[in-house]
């Protein structure tokens, strides 16, 4: 059986270009993600073309990607991470 601690997340470690980094609890990524999204309906990873809603996309992307190509050398990355006491 494997040990619960390894799907435990305490928050995300966002990366941007010229930005330091940033940690952001689930749904604070969550709502950024949507943000981008939002304005890329017509430029989709194809994995994300499937869902209907953006709160789907990004929770999809969320779930399952550790990064976003916006074009024009920019992106966004995100890594699980968990603070110990």
């Amino acid at each position: 059986m494997s040990n619960s601690i390894m799907y435990q997340e305490d928050g995300f470690v966002v990366l941007e270009p010229d930005q330091p980094e940033q940690i952001l609890t689930s749904q604070e990524l969550l709502e950024k993600l949507k943000g981008i999204l939002v304005n890329r309906q017509e430029d989709l990873p194809r994995e994300l073309e499937k869902f209907t809603t953006v709160e789907g996309q990004a929770e999809y992307l969320m779930e399952n990607f550790c990064d976003l190509d916006m074009g024009s050398d920019s992106y966004l990355q995100w890594y699980v991470i968990r603070l110990e006491k």
